[in-house]
């Protein structure tokens, strides 16, 4: 029995400034961020026009692999669902359900292992075949890529340009970046039988790969973007606190390559080219970013792949010894207790 779509499956992002609020309260939903943090967050948004650009780049992504299934021979239509805004995931499998489809693979826009990074795209699909209710599709989530052989090229090429439009002077600093999590939840990524951190664990690994393939010796793995109160300890350093300590050690150039995105997100475009940009700015330092791979050919030919190792059996093509993880259905999770989500104190 073979499959009849492919849904791609994101995080969504306001298109304008009215959506901006909305959305922030659909991502923080139950877990008590004071709206005085969301108002923080929105002046981010509205820097933009109130505009995240990852649902304009999750478009042009679909149009590139439809275009890649056509050439392939697979004839397989794309929907696009998110998880925090429209088109939200329930209406999206509401309109495939209704056209008839029985099994749907799903192609979410994470490369990586751990609760935020995979388990919550489970809860997506459980949430929405629960909306449709009788009748939902069978529906098996794709495997984890990040150390597929396409996702590490078109990385390392990202890194070597970057590298080239700094002019390539000596001492220039690689600095691998991904999304903080706290450390509970990192502890918890992975099936317990791993011993956790399942997630920083491949962020390291897919950083090792990407520097060998562009030929960097010494580099640094780091974290951006974390929220929530500051008793809570997530991953550390932050990639401004590391500009710093580098400036402090001598550096005078970095460039930072944000290998935990496969897009250029808010969180890319603010913290990184912002934020990391004008501190490095500050100390005199050059700075470059490293292009994220969704707009690369071979990322598209990257989710065909995925796509063609359940519609045709092709092998699966990995290069670290991490086992494949990730492909579930119907919103099981990989293995019992796999990347179990935090229990959140309860609020005095």
């Amino acid at each position: 029995m073979g499959y009849d779509a492919l849904l791609w499956l994101s995080f969504g992002g306001p298109e304008g400034p009215d959506e901006v609020m909305p959305f922030l309260e659909n991502v923080t939903r139950g877990r008590g961020v004071p709206r005085e943090r969301l108002l923080e967050v929105s002046e981010h948004y509205q820097h933009f026009g109130g505009v995240s650009p990852i649902n304009r780049l999750n478009r042009d992504a679909i149009s590139a692999v439809e275009k890649q299934l056509a050439a392939a021979g697979i004839d397989l239509p794309v929907h696009f669902g998110n998880r925090n805004w429209r088109p939200m995931v329930e209406e999206t499998l509401a309109e495939i359900t209704k056209a008839g489809a029985q099994r749907v693979l799903v192609f979410p826009t994470s490369a990586y292992g751990g609760y935020s990074a995979c388990r919550q795209y489970d809860e997506d699909i459980e949430r929405a075949r629960a909306s449709v209710g009788d009748g939902a599709p069978e529906l098996v989530k794709l495997r984890q890529f990040f150390d597929h052989p396409l996702f590490i090229a078109a990385f390392a090429d990202a890194v070597r340009a970057a590298h080239a439009k700094l002019g390539n002077p000596p001492g220039t600093r690689t600095v691998f970046c991904a999304h903080s999590v706290p450390d509970s939840a990192d502890a918890a990524s992975g099936p317990p039988s791993e011993g956790g951190h399942r997630y920083s664990r491949q962020i390291a690994e897919a950083a090792r790969l990407v520097a060998a393939e562009a030929g960097i010796e010494t580099y640094d793995v780091v974290w951006q973007s974390r929220s929530g109160p500051p008793q809570v300890p997530w991953l550390e350093p932050d990639i401004v606190d590391h500009i710093d300590a580098l400036h402090a050690d001598g550096v005078t150039s970095v460039v930072v390559c944000p290998v935990g995105f496969v897009s250029d997100h808010l969180e890319v475009i603010w913290d990184l080219d912002n934020e990391a940009a004008e501190r490095a700015a500050e100390h005199g330092m050059g700075f470059a970013r490293a292009a994220t791979p969704d707009t690369d050919p071979r990322f598209a030919e990257l989710v065909v792949e995925l796509v063609r190792e359940h519609t045709e059996g092709v092998p699966a093509r990995k290069l670290s010894p991490f086992p494949a993880a990730g492909c579930t259905v119907n919103g099981m999770p990989c293995a019992v207790g796999c990347c179990e989500p935090a229990k959140r104190p309860a609020r005095p």
